[in-house]
């Protein structure tokens, strides 16, 4: 199987790759920079071939795909910037990136009849309530620029394609690139205390253990919408800083506030990002390990 993954100077592409190549599939991977940027820990630098490729570029995502002409594309490349994509000088380069490089690339996939899997995130949902978002649910009603724009891309899609999956995800942490872990041990290293908001609810996600779900699911015709994050329960930013430092041995002090009370945010946040991921275990698919042993992994990895 060849795939052609975007988005490998990220957090997920990175590992996607790598998994691919494990597994002993044909992987190519993309990014919109000149060369790859990633951590050089082994695979990806050495035996994967990059193409840099900007999927806003409509002629370019049309030449790149069809002259690699691949059995499936993971599309993990997209504008993640939340608060920046507030900007009103960057709301149309962040639709251009999230609804039009998506599209762009769908419309190769249904060309070549080849799989096509769009990373989409909890942020379409409005967040509102208690109840876990299921994933066939249509009821989106996003509250910011990068949630419409992603509502967009599943949109073109599931609009355009028969062979699809479009996997939304929450929380996302992973060894290539800037993550909320990273950005909390950091702190926690020059501060004896730190606010964290704990009336958004969600589960984490390791980019290393989706890649691995991901892959299963490219080699499946399992097709449709599904929810992936990490197993362990739903729990709060300040539960999940808590958890941090508590693994990373630190004794940093975590005084839990409201996001009102927070107040640094420029974009709206969902409250309630719990994901059910009930459909995955209906399909046959693996869960991920709990969010609580991903962050024990992933400081040792960090170390």
């Amino acid at each position: 199987m060849k795939v052609f993954v975007t988005g490998v100077n990220g957090q997920l592409g990175h590992d996607v790759v790598n998994e691919l190549i494990g597994r002993g599939y044909e992987a190519i991977g993309s990014d919109v920079a000149p060369t790859y940027a990633g951590v050089a820990d082994g695979t990806v630098v050495t035996t994967a071939p990059y193409t840099s490729l900007d999927i806003t570029n409509k002629a370019a995502v049309t030449e790149t795909i069809k002259g690699i002409n691949p059995d499936a594309v993971i599309h993990c490349a997209a504008w993640t910037a939340v608060d920046m994509a507030e900007d009103d000088d960057k709301v149309e380069l962040v639709r251009a990136v999230n609804a039009g490089g998506t599209r762009n690339i769908a419309v190769v996939c249904k060309e070549l009849d080849c799989k096509m899997t769009y990373i989409s995130t909890d942020y379409v949902f409005d967040g509102q309530g208690t109840e876990p978002w299921q994933p066939d649910c249509k009821d989106y009603r996003p509250l910011n620029v990068y949630g419409q724009t992603k509502l967009e891309g599943e949109l073109a899609v599931s609009g355009l394609l028969e062979k699809y999956f479009i996997v939304r995800i929450a929380w996302v942490f992973g060894k290539n690139g800037k993550n909320f872990i990273k950005n909390m041990v950091n702190v926690g290293k020059t501060h004896d205390t730190v606010r964290v908001v704990n009336d958004q609810i969600g589960t984490p996600t390791y980019t290393f253990d989706l890649a691995r779900l991901l892959v299963d699911m490219v080699e499946t015709e399992k097709y449709g919408y599904y929810h992936v994050t990490n197993e362990g329960g739903y729990i709060s930013w300040y539960d999940f800083t808590v958890e941090i430092y508590k693994q990373a041995g630190m004794s940093t002090k975590v005084v839990p506030v409201t996001t009102e009370e927070y107040g640094l945010s420029k974009a709206t946040r969902p409250s309630n990002s719990r994901l059910d991921k009930s459909k995955l275990v209906e399909a046959g698919f693996e869960p991920l390990p709990t969010w609580q042993d991903a962050v024990g992994r992933y400081l040792k990895e960090m170390e």
